[in-house]
């Protein structure tokens, strides 16, 4: 298996509430709570360890409450080099009804300086030429501006970095331009990124096709319609099996490391998007990152429904 690197600059300690009914100015009582130490990067290295590979996982990291996430750390056998801030990452409030619907709260992230952020950018320099893939995903925390940004992604070109690139508005467009092997936006984060309407599925399709003569995969997931692959071989649509949705948390971030997956793999399109599609939807179903039942998945692989589209 290979050796991933994954950048997460804004993680985040999510806090799921489960409840009936969000009763908006009411008393409102939970039936569960759970806290899991999270960001997207993150989310997207639990999945790859499931799939039997090895992670490596940096970014910035609160000093003061960094005790979840090394535990998370040591209890997935990640390699730690994130860079420590003064101060707490943040926490991210997740309100779960039980019909599927979640409200997100989140944090504004750390304050990070300009020490840590050469910091950062020093040890991409040591550890991007020993890991075969670098995933950079989800926002920016404060401190960190798109300039920045835009250098990391250079300065991981320079070292010929294969990059997965999943963020959203300004430092998706702005990362677009430099051209990543990979991209996952959302219908919504593309339409925002380019200037179209996230309701004109054509638009979005036509210039997913324009991106990909520069970006070699260029994933649109759309959530319970899918997800779109345009590859420099073939364009396919891959529509999930109905689940009972739970939390749509982290299920994005799923279906990027299963993507990744196959792809090093070298599994044939058809295996790879309905085995990313399927880890997807059994993401849904339950709260928290990761496979959880190699049957279940099995069972969502072979409900999903493949088309090939129209290049």
């Amino acid at each position: 298996m290979a050796r991933i690197l994954t950048v997460t600059l804004n993680p985040a300690l999510d806090l799921t509430v489960q409840l009936p009914a969000l009763r908006l100015g009411e008393v409102n009582r939970s039936d569960n709570l759970q806290v899991h130490a999270a960001g997207k990067g993150l989310n997207v290295a639990q999945v790859l360890a499931d799939l039997g590979h090895q992670l490596t996982v940096t970014g910035f990291l609160g000093e003061a409450n960094a005790q979840p996430f090394e535990q998370l750390f040591a209890a997935r056998g990640f390699a730690d080099e994130f860079v420590r801030v003064a101060g707490e990452t943040r926490s991210n409030i997740k309100l779960a009804e039980a019909d599927g619907r979640i409200t997100d709260i989140n944090g504004p992230g750390l304050e990070v300086g300009a020490a840590q952020r050469e910091e950062l950018l020093a040890r991409l320099e040591r550890l991007v030429p020993g890991h075969e893939l670098v995933v950079v995903a989800g926002s920016l925390p404060r401190g960190v501006e798109v300039p920045w940004f835009v250098e990391l992604l250079q300065r991981l070109a320079r070292l010929g970095a294969r990059v997965a690139l999943d963020t959203s508005g300004a430092a998706l467009r702005e990362g677009l331009a430099l051209s990543p092997w990979l991209i996952k936006p959302n219908e919504e984060e593309l339409a925002q990124a380019r200037g179209l309407d996230p309701a004109d599925a054509r638009a979005l399709a036509d210039e997913a096709r324009r991106l990909n003569a520069r970006i070699e995969h260029v994933v649109m997931s759309q959530g319970a319609a899918g997800v779109s692959w345009f590859s420099p071989a073939a364009a396919w649509h891959a529509q999930p099996p109905k689940v009972r949705v739970v939390s749509t948390v982290g299920a994005g971030d799923s279906l990027l490391a299963g993507m990744l997956h196959g792809l090093l793999a070298g599994w044939p399109a058809e295996r790879t998007l309905a085995h990313a599609t399927a880890i997807a939807a059994q993401a849904v179903g339950q709260v928290g990152f990761g496979i959880t039942d190699r049957a279940q998945l099995a069972e969502l692989e072979a409900a999903v429904r493949l088309q090939p589209l129209s290049q």
